[in-house]
């Protein structure tokens, strides 16, 4: 069988709008079979010890903000948040797109016909175009699939174009770099060159979402979601390393997704059909259900280190990149909600890994101060991750989510305010950093008393817990939490020196407010007033 015989016939419809005029074979929605076959032959990755294929991204093993725009146009500019993107000419895209399609003519194309949004009623159609065959995998786990050998019988609402061996020449195409990212709103198109990370397509439709459910009264959000065995739905935000895979895939409960949700009238949706977890350090005892799908067939690893005679792989291999993935589809997590919905949400888990450690491991906000917090997106970088970082440094994500944001932060923030009062959602700030010191003297709150602390929260032990204001931070603290120490939950008592723990505390009260400083003419004064007192 040759590959013209596995690539779908008479399938250039579409394909002659985006300016490929003459391709090579032409690979429709093909299934997972194929498209292992076709890594393989291309050499473009290879089988691990228990199926999954391994794969390297090469110089690029994570997202290029840098490289990111969005064309500047009259359908959007008014609503496109300018101070958090890059601006790119309708001119300059056209041309960019000519000479990607260019690129195009004669190579052999992997199609995925798709979909994000798991409600019908937000659901955007998207066609991804590329040129490995493991990209084409890689969108099967992750968006929402259609059958395989099928095809959209009219235009998609979004088209991506992604084309990793093109490389741009900044001086004639406008782009940074040889890289490039480009979202054109006006056109429904996505242009992706000169990096072969498979995160910039998944991210890209993720600020698509970003653009278009506002306007229709949803919420997108870069979030896990989870569902008790009583219908009630739990949210959890955070950046990178506070734990919101970790704590979201929870044994005892239905895994709605791990990344990318929505929150319209009906209820909470997830925006994919798969997950894209971290994989580094991954150990069968601390993350057993993501564990598992790394010993299965269709899984991708990616960047993750294999011995090339025995095909073992090594999650404690940082030898390529920090940012070692596993993309997988939802159904390979045993407990996970079959139809990706769940209701309105009873908790708003905010997860932060203080270094500082000054934040209290658990806390109740008020909708203000949820505002604040979403607004701020705080967590903390430890001193020795970066050349240079000798301290911890505090980082701001807007809405736990900055890169992929398409409108003005308040945008957002106003719509999660307006949700948790109207479902009467109650939010929660978790610490999953370190306690009794900085990261530099004390140890991070352990895994166990932080799942005790979500268990509480999920079971609503803690809601008639007396609770006492912080006198910096502002945020309720609770008394007490089953299986938690009553000293690990204040953090000013679980300091040595209490006097120390004051001037730390009230340094990144400073840090917080400085960073919200931008955002307080487009936010209520009640907000503002809602955000640690740094004197």
């Amino acid at each position: 069988m040759n590959t013209t015989d596995v690539a779908s016939t008479g399938t250039h419809q579409g394909l002659e709008s985006l300016g490929i005029q003459r391709p090579g074979a032409v690979f429709w929605t093909p299934p997972t079979s194929v498209l292992y076959e076709q890594t393989i032959l291309r050499h473009e990755g290879e089988i691990s010890q228990y199926g999954p294929l391994v794969v390297s991204t090469g110089r690029f093993t994570g997202r290029t903000p840098k490289d990111k725009f969005i064309v500047r146009e009259p359908s959007s500019e008014d609503r496109i948040w300018w101070e958090g993107n890059k601006e790119f000419s309708p001119e300059q895209f056209d041309a960019l797109q000519a000479r990607v399609a260019e690129y195009f003519e004669g190579r052999d194309i992997f199609v995925q016909d798709c979909y994000t949004g798991a409600d019908p009623n937000f659901r955007l159609q998207v066609r991804v175009v590329t040129e490995y065959a493991w990209h084409s995998l890689f969108v099967r786990n992750l968006f929402i699939d259609t059958p395989a050998g099928t095809h959209f019988d009219q235009e998609p609402g979004f088209t991506v174009l992604s084309a990793p061996g093109f490389h741009a020449v900044p001086e004639r195409d406008g782009t940074r770099s040889d890289a490039f990212v480009i979202l054109n709103f006006a056109k429904k198109m996505l242009l992706i060159g000169g990096t072969e990370y498979a995160g910039e397509i998944k991210k890209s439709i993720f600020t698509v979402m970003h653009y278009l459910l506002p306007a229709r009264g949803a919420l997108s959000m870069h979030c896990s979601a989870n569902l008790g065995k009583d219908g009630d739905t739990a949210l959890f935000f955070g950046l990178s390393g506070t734990g919101k895979t970790t704590l979201s895939t929870d044994p005892n409960r239905s895994l709605i997704g791990d990344d990318e949700h929505g929150w319209s009238d009906d209820g909470i949706f997830n925006f994919e059909g798969g997950c894209y977890a971290k994989a580094i350090r991954l150990s069968k005892d601390s993350e057993p259900e993501i564990y598992q799908t790394t010993e299965e067939f269709g899984t991708l690893l990616e960047n993750v280190v294999m011995d090339p005679m025995s095909r073992e792989v090594d999650f404690n291999d940082d030898t390529l990149t920090e940012n070692t993935r596993v993309a997988y589809t939802l159904s390979k997590i045993a407990n996970h909600s079959v139809d990706g919905t769940g209701g309105h949400p009873r908790n708003v888990v905010f997860l932060t890994a203080d270094a500082f450690g000054v934040l209290p491991p658990i806390s109740r906000l008020t909708p203000e101060q949820a505002m604040y917090h979403f607004i701020s997106g705080y967590t903390a970088k430890v001193a020795g991750t970066e050349v240079g970082l000798t301290e911890p440094e505090a980082t701001f994500s807007t809405c736990f989510g900055a890169p992929f944001l398409a409108l003005p932060p308040s945008v957002y923030a106003k719509l999660l305010g307006e949700m948790v009062v109207a479902h009467h959602s109650t939010v929660w700030l978790v610490n999953t950093g370190w306690i009794g010191g900085s990261a530099a003297t004390s140890d991070r709150v352990p895994i166990a008393f932080t799942r005790a602390m979500i268990d509480a929260v999920l079971s609503g032990a803690l809601l008639d817990v007396p609770a006492e204001p912080d006198p910096i931070f502002g945020v309720l603290v609770p008394e007490s939490c089953p299986g938690v120490p009553q000293n690990v939950l204040n953090p000013r008592k679980a300091w040595s020196d209490p006097d120390a723990y004051d001037v730390q505390a009230r340094k990144l009260a400073k840090m917080f407010a400085r960073n919200f400083e931008p955002f307080a003419g487009s936010l209520p004064a009640e907000v503002a007033a809602a955000g640690p007192r740094a004197e």
